[in-house]
């Protein structure tokens, strides 16, 4: 006999621009998203949980559940980029750790965010921001960024 789940599906879904659904229809009021986003966690199945108070359920990410929607440079006095913060789904801002940068399919841009705990695409519009930052290295072929005198390579991931 099959055990059952402890942790229920929420009927919650994030689709891959982003977008969150309850049964099928889209949630528009951000502060109920974000709120959610305040709550979700990771499982150890890998699954994206939302725990409040006294209820806990999984959500279905079609990609990811978190989204880059800005970039923002800090760069010093002669132009040298210091440092690259990204504007979160959630419209939160934290600082990008660019050793977590990857390309996946369909050249879509990624990283990780929250400490590492979250998988984050990047929109059209923030990954063109970041892209700006980014130099092709002819000698090893190779995509990287440099920022604060460090090189960071920018690697390439699939399925």
């Amino acid at each position: 006999m099959k055990e059952k789940d402890p942790i229920p599906a929420c009927q919650i879904r994030i689709d891959k621009e982003g977008v969150w659904y309850y049964q099928g229809a889209e949630m528009f009021r951000r502060e109920f998203v974000n709120y959610f986003y305040q709550h979700l966690r990771r499982d150890t199945q890998g699954r994206y949980v939302i725990e409040l108070p006294n209820d806990r359920c999984y959500i279905e990410a079609e990609d990811t559940p978190y989204f880059v929607k800005a970039v923002y440079p800090e760069r010093d006095e002669g132009g040298r980029l210091l440092n690259l913060q990204v504007l979160l789904c959630d419209d939160t801002r934290e600082d990008l750790d660019p050793e977590t940068l990857y390309i996946g399919d369909d050249n879509v841009c990624y990283c990780r965010v929250r400490s590492g705990q979250f998988p984050a695409r990047f929109f059209r519009a923030a990954y063109y921001q970041l892209a700006e930052n980014i130099e092709y290295d002819d000698e090893r072929s190779v995509f990287c960024l440099r920022m604060d005198g460090r090189v960071f390579d920018i690697g390439v991931k699939s399925g």
